[in-house]
């Protein structure tokens, strides 16, 4: 077997994976609609792919407001539990794993996508830049839009946000999730909360790191309360340039991005959270999280750690190796590869990744992409019997 590191299981809390080979959150914007619910198609993407030894799912929004893109599930209502339910039950039937990640956008929506066509909601009344919202202009169809001036939640309205994300971990475990993973990357809500350039608060959630870090400190606390903390992962995107490039795909660029993400990590690593997921810039010519970053993230946090980028099967086994890393996600490789750990052990080729059908649309670049079969297998079916 090819690349035997990443082919190793791996506990994480109460569950064991098959091995370190992680599908992580991927948007697809194939729910169901009206209410945005998932479908018996999505369950059979996901079953196609249970061979990973974790599946994340697609950001699921916790609530109406919190959808920036048009057709990207929820798990807040009983329809949307249920459609979930097919997800999993489909997973599990092939003997897989999955996580739900909970997902708000916050800044990053517009007002076609918010109910009553109200204002989005954001820790400050600060737009979101560089980075675009995807609305339905008719059936099937939509555009990228400038997301919309959001307004500034009040405290009540966060504490209640709050025990939306607990209630969208209940609603995960209902669903038969076998824990969920917190958004909290890619400039979306908590992110939000996280960053000076979004938090102007002058309250107990803005001004400070210690206070830009108490919502997610209450929503992991509220999350891992319900699931469990062994259960749960978080997800960050530290980012160290500032190209806008950088901001559209990633999120914000941190006045100490060093010492904003160490000291979120410690907050993780003092509720025991079960794994820390890191996602990295993932396009070409990139720039690499410092190699004495990654280090300190190591010292800093106990749990399993979770890498996703620009990461060949070789660059995994390397990762692992150092011991830097205990899972590594691989995103548009399990789009295109159903059969993604087979390809890796065997060191079978892999499927070119279509851009038609990446988001949004029916079958097509969606379940249709052909397991490996090897030519031995070919020659002896194509033998008359």
């Amino acid at each position: 077997m090819q690349h035997p590191v990443l082919f190793q299981p791996l506990t994480l809390g109460p569950i064991t994976l098959k091995n370190r080979i992680v599908m992580p959150p991927l948007t697809r914007q194939r729910s169901g609609q009206p209410g945005d619910v998932p479908t018996a198609l999505m369950a059979r993407y996901y079953q196609q792919r249970a061979s990973a030894g974790l599946i994340i799912s697609e950001g699921t929004q916790i609530e109406p407001r919190g959808k920036g893109y048009a057709w990207t599930p929820g798990i807040y209502s009983q329809a949307q539990i249920e459609g979930w339910r097919g997800v999993t039950e489909a997973v599990h039937a092939e003997g897989g794993l999955i996580f739900a990640q909970l997902w708000h956008v916050g800044r990053v929506s517009h007002q076609a996508l918010q109910p009553g066509n109200a204002a989005p909601v954001a820790p400050s009344a600060l737009q979101a830049k560089n980075v675009k919202a995807f609305i339905e202009t008719g059936v099937g169809t939509g555009e990228l839009v400038q997301p919309s001036i959001p307004r500034a939640l009040s405290i009540p309205e966060i504490k209640a946000l709050v025990e939306l994300y607990a209630q969208a971990a209940r609603n995960a475990l209902a669903a038969g999730f076998d824990g969920v993973e917190i958004h909290s990357a890619n400039g979306y809500l908590i992110n939000q909360f996280i960053s000076s350039h979004a938090n102007q608060r002058t309250d107990e959630y803005g001004g400070s790191l210690e206070n830009r870090l108490r919502f997610l400190r209450e929503v992991v606390q509220a999350v891992a309360a319900v699931v469990g903390p062994q259960r749960l992962g978080v997800r960050f995107a530290p980012l160290f340039t500032s190209t806008a490039e950088d901001r559209v795909y990633i999120g914000f660029v941190e006045d100490d991005p060093r010492e904003t993400y160490l000291t979120a990590i410690r907050e993780l690593e003092a509720q025991q959270v079960g794994y820390l997921s890191i996602a990295e810039a993932d396009w070409a010519n990139a720039p690499e999280l410092p190699e004495a970053f990654r280090r300190e993230v190591r010292a800093a946090f106990t749990g399993r750690i979770l890498y996703a980028g620009l990461y060949t099967a070789e660059r995994a086994e390397r990762m692992l190796e150092t011991g830097l890393a205990d899972m590594i996600a691989f995103g548009r490789p399990f789009i295109a590869n159903p059969d993604l750990p087979a390809r890796i052990a065997n060191g079978w080729p892999l499927n070119p990744l279509q851009q038609v059908g990446l988001y949004g649309g029916d079958e097509q670049g969606f379940i249709d992409y052909p397991r490996y079969r090897p030519a031995h297998i070919e020659a002896e079916q194509a033998v008359p019997s």
